[in-house]
């Protein structure tokens, strides 16, 4: 049964109520769902350089492994659908030129060790930095030469002196952005050991990740504020979550906007932020590429998946005046039929072990990457697909997120039986797409990969898959945490040149892993 459309009543759809026959919008009248909180604490950092040289050495415990809370299935589906963008030919190795290509933060390099599981890898290129993060640590590297430019540090670190929960706990789920409008970096870290469940969040002076932070903290009370994303905005940093109450039950998808123009200059910050309903999770926000803004005014897009479609909502922040908030009800768009791999469970095979690997092909894999191209606006995105017998990466093109949102193209990128997952997307500025993942089959190790597309391929199409870095051992140990998150981000210099970051392991075992970080461009964008 369709659902009925309120949003032409002039009322404001913020979630859903979910029965066994029918998912209905729960509608109010306009802005009146909007909670605005204060941060709990703000200051600004000595330089990182230096904190990092008075922090304690890293005190390791027992492994971790890092619980995977995963969204219920929303919707159903059939596993057995036939997917409706498969990609039927291959075409030549994808026509890139490679530049750097080194080790991250991984046990044993850069004389580090960590005991979670799993990474999480993250991290985002500036102007002359990469700047990478996993669970529970990051490293700061010269973007041209890979030189790593301080030693890698605990997240925490960044929070040192700051008091309470973020500078206390070290609690993962971190993302690495850099703010390409004001070239800023932005990192946040849970605090989630203890009530209240924290949110960390730091935006650098400049854009150099050694200097000075300002630092936030933002409490979510007893709402457990999993698997947050960020997106860049001109507007406000846009942040979503998976909110479970009490740190157990799925309370639905939050959607917050928090002060950039505050933050950037230290000031006291609010937040603001919508409460959908069990009905969404997974929700991505837009994140910014290219030099080209968003036509002034424009909402904020955010991105999950249903039922064989994309659901799409516009978040407009006044911070002048928060009555004037608005989040709009989803605009359901329908795409060709898929189903997530494995339900997004368990089941990605691996060389010489029976133990599989989580898919997380729950949700969208982050980013929902942004670019206004002045004729037209795109947005970019992909999750993991049961396709050719194994897994696939489904990635689409969506155009006029501001009018009437459609699919401009789309594929499932699945060339053979192998598992391929954990992707991550982007768009250079002529158009070229370039998505990167984790490769992995029954007689293949855990492996990085990417592939990519220039506008003249034909429309759903990606050219052949190029190997990163091969994996020489499989993940054991009843483990099968392996990752919820890798990441591709543009050159903001250049705004050519992709870097990409994933995780492997150089032999079989368990809280082994090791990263490796890959740039690379299309010829045709200069």
């Amino acid at each position: 049964m369709r659902k009925p459309n309120l949003s032409s009543l002039g009322v404001l759809c913020v979630g859903a109520i979910a029965s066994s026959s029918l998912a209905l919008p729960v509608c109010a009248a306009p802005n009146s769902a909007v909670e605005v909180t204060s941060e709990v604490h703000h200051d600004v950092s000595p330089p990182l350089r230096l904190l990092v040289k008075l922090a304690p050495p890293v005190r390791h415990g027992a492994p971790r492994v890092v619980r995977l809370r995963q969204i219920p299935q929303l919707f159903s589906y059939n596993p057995d659908q036939q997917d409706g963008v498969m990609q039927k030919t291959s075409g030549p190795l994808v026509g890139t030129v490679d530049g750097l290509n080194i080790a991250g933060v991984g046990q044993g390099d850069y004389g580090f060790a960590d005991f979670y599981a799993p990474p999480d890898t993250n991290g985002a290129v500036g102007a002359t930095q990469y700047v990478q993060i996993v669970n529970a640590n990051f490293g700061i590297f010269d973007k041209a030469t890979g030189a790593l430019l301080m030693p890698i540090a605990a997240n925490n670190t960044v929070w040192a002196g700051f008091g309470g929960a973020c500078e206390t706990n070290n609690d993962g789920d971190g993302v690495l952005k850099y703010d390409r409008i004001s070239n800023r970096w932005v990192i946040t870290q849970l605090s989630v050991s203890s009530t209240p469940y924290t949110e960390c969040v730091a935006v650098s002076k400049t854009s150099d990740a050694t200097g000075a932070w300002n630092r936030y903290a933002f409490s979510y009370g007893t709402d457990f504020d999993d698997y947050p994303k960020v997106g860049v905005w001109p507007d406000a940093y846009y942040i979503t979550y998976n909110i479970f109450a009490n740190g157990s039950s799925f309370s639905g998808a939050k959607l917050c906007a928090l002060d950039r123009a505050k933050m950037l200059k230290g000031k006291k910050a609010k937040q603001q932020c919508f409460q959908l309903s069990t009905a969404y999770g997974g929700v991505l926000p837009a994140d910014l590429d290219g030099a080209k803004a968003p036509p002034a005014g424009s909402p904020n897009y955010m991105v999950n998946y249903g039922s064989n479609s994309l659901n799409l909502w516009k978040f407009h922040v006044d911070w002048a005046t928060p009555a004037n908030t608005t989040l709009s009800s989803p605009v359901n768009i329908p795409v060709a039929a898929f189903a997530p791999t494995c339900g997004g469970g368990t089941c990605v095979p691996q060389n010489g072990t029976t133990q599989r690997l989580d898919s997380l092909a729950d949700r969208l894999m982050y980013r929902l990457a942004y670019r206004n191209f002045g004729t037209f606006e795109s947005l970019v995105v992909d999750h993991s697909v049961a396709a050719n017998g194994g897994s696939g990466v489904r990635w689409y093109e969506l155009r006029s997120p501001g009018g009437t949102p459609t699919v401009y193209q789309s594929g499932t990128f699945a060339p053979d039986s192998s598992y391929r997952w954990m992707g991550s997307i982007a768009m250079d500025k002529v158009g070229d797409i370039a998505v990167g993942y984790s490769l992995s089959g029954k007689k293949i190790y855990p492996t990085i990969a990417y592939t990519g597309r220039v506008p003249t391929d034909a429309l759903g199409t990606m050219e052949s898959e190029k190997i990163v870095k091969a994996g020489a051992g499989s993940q054991t140990g009843g483990l099968t945490r392996w990752g919820d998150y890798s990441a591709m981000s543009l050159d903001p210099v250049d705004d050519c040149t992709f870097y990409y970051t994933n995780e492997y392991l150089k032999a079989s075992g368990s809280f082994n892993w090791s990263t490796e970080i890959n740039s690379f461009k299309f010829p045709g964008c200069s």
